[in-house]
């Protein structure tokens, strides 16, 4: 190898330096290199070296050479692939499993294709979905769980590392064109912003065009919507027919139909992520109304008729029981996700739960048929028998609900109970604009039936086992099979690269890969179904659960996700869920050995996949601990009108503290409209202008009445500094603030009241903070959204946790407005 300059310098002088203490036998003869260093690469070298045509002064006595600039085709009649991800969704719930939730698309899918039985996730939306993307173990993506808890650690960062290249980008690159439809939940959230780093968006990790939301969750009536790299408002309204899975479905056939009219030879790949079935359910209300009476025998009842609906399908074996309602012991349980006896109910509360599980399902059943829509589609045009449609859920059912449900699911967030005299207010508008409505956990434990527990769990297959149906009518021969290997979410990548031809790269961009962690199931299309697994090995941790699969058995912790930590004496239990596949029997003394086996596997691939540490504080602690920012946490924020909603992970943090609000505004006799808001109805704040006085609600948690104060006297035209502070006091039982909030025009107090206001975040699905208007689903019932501010003019708003004196901050803020 050639060596630089100065490394052969440097060599001599070693050598020489050497040879003062060696006797003249011993000394080695040095000689310095005469080689000339390499040249330089330019782009002549480049072109040089790639360019095979003839390049002379005249083009008229030159030759073209295209193929270093070609774009690579994909292979002749390449597939289509179509990747459908619903949320939280426990096995026992739809149709072709024998479940109760009618899902028209999934059952002509299965019918003409295959059902797996033993499909495995990691428990929870972004580590699930980053394992479909990039093939490898999610810690491996930055993603322990969800983006929101993101730490400091090598597999919990919420970044997907470059050394992790999605599916995407091979495809794209292989001549596929790339579309994202829906949820994406794979940024952190820092970067849910319009001035953001946008490296880890859609259209930077593969994709040609993106349609959807980029948070966890959203309002399925008032989506926060993203097209491409922009934030967008949605096109309709719901009183205009709009709702977020309608929309997709939309979307969805316009990107197939327009790459079609330029593109028809180019094969496509599609990863369609609708908001369903994650909270909030929302559902048309006639899609509802299909399963009145359905549920009314309860969630233990449900339990055991869809076991036996399972047994005959063949999905579980006719050996499986029912696991326990509550297998942790409840010194160690969460009560949150404790499940409450049927017969221990109220009438209200089985009316109100009974309501809750038919929006569930007439959501679930919605979205399946606008998703028919696109499948229709698909095969009026032809394109169906040559796309691989891969059906899945992330994770099983959500108890997020806690054992008495919710109205308003942003209340488990903030860790505030719910109240059955406020949600039975609800009953008769369950799933529509005014409701944020989530199950309780009995029902989430009746979905995932026969297994224990539910999402986040992933030590229990109640966490992890979930539908996954695959159709390809040009490349699989069996139709309306069921299969019953063991498989996993990384396992999909490895099968796709395997169907089109590809294979990830040891190197990509300069970047050495991870090698995938999953395997091909390609060698289960045209099996026979009780061909033994290709896969050996699977972990899970999640929130301080644990657990690990090993050619059919399993070791699993009883650790509570949100606990308190005290992992080194967790208990171990095993089980053989070749033979028992609802992990019901214990076999830990039974085979101490095999126990110990599995343990230690666990650790060895804790190592590997970068897992530690363990994680399992609550989620008011994991959503609100400060991370690092492209912009630091300061005491002082000031917005302008007329930009784009600034999401909560980078708006001003007025949580557990004093806080004030300063508006420059000027206003006429008719001045009306939003002039600062933040959050919605189910959790927000909003200073704005009606009937010529100022207002400023405070929506806590969208427990009404809404906390309002009022000026007293209608304002002239003018000029004014207006605003609204408030002084934390103390906290309360559930860790809200108590305090007073005073209103103020210029430095004068109009109106003073106690209000409480939130401990945790306004919402987790991206209502962001708007000045001039309130986008989204509107913080007060005071006005309609967008309520935007008319005949008159918002110069800026100051939010302000500094500590300092409202009428000093109101003097400088009056300077401002009258400088020029």
């Amino acid at each position: 190898m050639k060596k630089p300059l100065l490394t052969a310098l440097a060599a001599v002088t070693m050598a020489l330096a050497g040879c003062n203490q060696q006797s003249p036998s011993t000394m080695e003869k040095v000689t310095v290199s005469t080689e000339k260093d390499p040249a330089p690469f330019t782009a002549a070298s480049h072109a040089k070296e790639i360019f095979n045509g003839k390049i002379a002064l005249d083009v008229r006595d030159s030759e073209a050479d295209w193929e270093p600039y070609a774009l690579k085709p994909a292979s002749v009649d390449a597939p289509n692939v179509l990747i459908i991800l619903y949320d939280d969704t426990g096995l026992a719930a739809w149709s072709p499993y024998g479940g109760a939730v009618n899902m028209p698309t999934l059952d002509k899918l299965a019918a003409n294709g295959l059902t797996y039985t033993q499909f495995h996730t990691a428990a929870l939306c972004s580590p699930t979905r980053s394992t479909l993307l990039t093939g490898r173990n999610h810690h491996l993506n930055g993603f322990a769980s969800i983006s929101e808890t993101a730490n400091g650690f090598p597999g919990q960062h919420g970044r997907m590392p470059d050394q992790t290249a999605t599916m995407a980008q091979l495809l794209q690159e292989a001549g596929w064109s790339t579309f994202w439809l829906g949820k994406n939940h794979n940024l952190p959230e820092q970067d849910v912003a319009e001035g953001a780093n946008r490296k880890q968006w859609p259209l930077q990790r593969g994709f040609d065009r993106f349609y959807g939301f980029l948070g966890g969750e959203t309002n399925n009536w008032y989506p926060d919507l993203v097209e491409d790299n922009h934030f967008i408002e949605p096109p309709a309204t719901p009183e205009e027919g709009y709702h977020l899975s309608k929309d997709l479905a939309d979307q969805a056939i316009k990107m197939i139909k327009n790459q079609q009219a330029t593109n028809p030879s180019k094969p496509w790949f599609m990863w369609y992520n609708p908001g369903a079935n994650h909270a909030p359910h929302h559902s048309p209300r006639d899609y509802a109304d299909k399963y009145k009476g359905q549920f009314d025998e309860g969630y233990e009842a449900y339990r055991e008729w869809v076991l036996a609906r399972m047994k005959q399908r063949g999905i579980v074996p006719e050996n499986t029981k029912l696991s326990p309602w509550n297998p942790i012991p409840d010194e160690i349980g969460d009560p949150n996700d404790s499940v409450r006896p049927w017969e221990s109910l109220s009438a209200d509360e089985k009316r109100l739960f009974s309501r809750m599980a038919e929006v569930f399902a007439g959501f679930s059943e919605y979205t399946d048929v606008q998703i028919g829509r696109v499948v229709d589609y698909l095969e009026k045009t032809g394109q169906l028998d040559n796309t691989i449609v891969v059906y899945a859920a992330d994770n099983g059912a959500s108890g997020e609900g806690t054992p008495s449900g919710s109205v308003n699911e942003n209340k488990y967030f903030n860790s505030y109970p719910d109240d059955m005299t406020e949600n039975m207010k609800y009953l008769d508008v369950l799933g529509g604009p005014d409701t944020y409505n989530h199950f309780p956990t009995g029902w989430a434990a009746a979905f995932s039936t026969p297994f224990k527990m539910f999402k986040r769990y992933s030590q229990f297959a109640g966490g992890t086992a979930d539908p996954l149906i695959i159709s390809w009518p040009k490349g699989i021969k069996a139709r309306g099979e069921l299969r019953h290997q063991y498989h996993h979410a990384v396992d999909i990548v490895p099968t796709i690269l395997e169907l089109t031809g590809l294979k990830m790269p040891e190197e990509y961009k300069g970047v050495q890969q991870y090698p995938l962690s999953g395997v091909s199931m390609a060698y289960t299309f045209n099996a026979e179904p009780e061909t033994p697994t290709q896969k050996h090995r699977q972990y899970y941790a999640m929130f301080g659960t644990r657990g690990i699969w090993q050619d059919g058995w399993k070791a699993a912790t009883i650790h509570p996700p949100f606990g308190k930590g005290d992992f080194d004496n967790d208990v171990w239990e095993l089980y053989n869920v070749a033979e028992d596949r609802s992990e019901t029997l214990n076999l830990a003394n039974r085979y101490p050995e095999k126990l110990e086996e599995l343990k230690k596997a666990w650790f060895e691939e804790a190592e590997k996949n970068l897992v530690l540490p363990l994680d399992d504080r609550s989620p008011v602690e994991l959503l609100t601990m400060e991370r690092p920012s492209e912009e630091k946490p300061r005491d002082r924020y000031v917005y302008l009108p007329e930009t784009a909603p600034v999401p909560e992970g980078v708006a001003v943090n007025v949580r557990g503290r004093s806080y004030k609000i300063l508006a420059n505004v000027e206003i006429t006799d008719d001045s009306r409209g939003v002039i600062f808001a933040h959050g919605s109805r189910f959790g927000g704040h909003s200073l704005y202008m009606k009937d010529g006085k100022l207002h400023y609600s405070y929506n806590f948690l969208g427990i009404k009445p809404e906390q309002k104060l009022i000026s007293s006297a209608v304002l002239k035209p003018g000029k004014y500094t207006l605003g609204v502070e408030f002084i934390r006091e103390k906290a309360g039982e559930n860790g809200e603030s108590l305090g007073v909030a005073t209103l103020y025009v210029n430095d004068t107090a109009v109106a003073e009241k106690p209000i409480r206001t939130q401990p945790g975040k306004f919402t987790l699905s991206g209502d962001g903070l708007c000045v001039g208007y309130d986008s989204g689903d509107a913080v007060s019932s005071d006005y309609k959204s967008p309520g935007t501010f008319t005949n008159g003019e918002v110069d800026f708003v100051a939010v302000s946790v500094e500590g300092i004196p409202y009428v000093d901050l109101e003097k400088e803020a009056e300077r401002m407005m009258f400088r020029n």
